[in-house]
């Protein structure tokens, strides 16, 4: 198989894809949205005409708001992303959104989240991402316990540790550079996008590296000797078609989802079409040939 032959091309592509990924996140950060940071975010709807944006955003500041971001959702409405308001600043926001009156509007929603609530949830999301990759790497050592040569089963479940953590990297960079650039934040659907992503590209990496222990043991039952850079292509070939057919109709429609779909399921609808097609690649790319590598170092020591 061409892919593992060639998993060096691979390797490089892969290596600077992550890196690019890890400088912007250096370099930008992630822009929290009021899930994580704490905040108010006000929808509202213009039944008769909505106004334009900079309109809004003269209003906003000369009635004193700041740090705020303004923007819009539909034909008809504008999403308001402000610190904490009381009930006093929320009754002045509506004013000055309706300017003065001069556009009628209705409050499709609002919600506030204190800054020490969103701190919280920042951090269960991380330990929730962390205890997802620890249970996927004991529960793949444990499915191929039984596979000791050529490489032993915990490394298995470390090569599947090694593309997880490049599938969500990958997504985390592109929304970090899209945070800067566009302003889209980061929210509580971003990590649950990032949980799915990670269900799915490891059912996809299983699904390999069980047709690869399928045909190590078939190898063991009828005497061959195949040396392990052949079985594993040979396992890559034999899923290709599989993993390409599975993962394109889920991207299909989270394609339609992302041009079709609401405004608030915009963001979500990429980070699991970006994170998917990643996953898919990391699958056939990246985690299987990581097995040859490693079977070739242990083999030269």
């Amino acid at each position: 198989m061409k892919i593992v032959k060639n998993r060096k091309i691979f390797y490089i592509i892969s290596s600077i894809v992550v890196l690019a990924s890890i400088i912007s996140l250096f370099v930008f950060g992630l822009n929290y949205g009021i899930d994580f940071k704490g905040g108010s975010i006000m929808e509202v709807g213009y039944p008769l005409e909505r106004p334009e944006n900079g309109e809004v955003e003269a209003l906003l500041a000369t009635s004193g708001f700041k740090g705020f971001s303004l923007r819009a959702s539909g034909d008809t409405d504008l999403i308001v992303r402000t610190a904490h308001l009381s009930e006093e600043d929320k009754t002045k926001l509506l004013g000055a959104l309706s300017g003065g009156g001069k556009w009628p509007l209705e409050q499709k929603r609002f919600s506030s989240v204190g800054p020490t609530l969103g701190a919280e949830l920042r951090s269960k999301a991380l330990l929730s991402i962390a205890l997802v990759i620890i249970a996927i790497i004991l529960f793949i050592a444990f499915a191929f316990r039984k596979v000791s040569e050529p490489i032993s089963s915990w490394k298995y479940g470390l090569m599947a540790i090694v593309a997880l953590i490049h599938n969500v990297i990958i997504p985390t960079g592109v929304f970090a550079i899209l945070g800067h650039y566009l302003g889209v934040e980061v929210d509580a659907l971003f990590v649950t996008a990032l949980l799915v992503v990670l269900g799915f590209s490891v059912h996809d990496t299983i699904v390999v590296f069980d047709r690869v222990r399928e045909n190590l043991k078939k190898n063991k039952e009828y005497n061959k000797k195949e040396i392990f850079e052949e079985t594993v292509g040979k396992s890559v070939s034999q899923t290709l078609a599989r993993s390409i057919n599975t993962s394109l109709t889920t991207i299909i429609t989270l394609v339609a989802l992302y041009i079709w779909g609401s405004e608030s399921t915009k963001w979500f609808s990429l980070a699991l079409l970006i994170g998917i097609t990643v996953g898919t690649y990391s699958s056939i790319c990246l985690a299987s040939p990581l097995l040859v590598t490693i079977e070739k170092r242990q083999d030269n020591k």
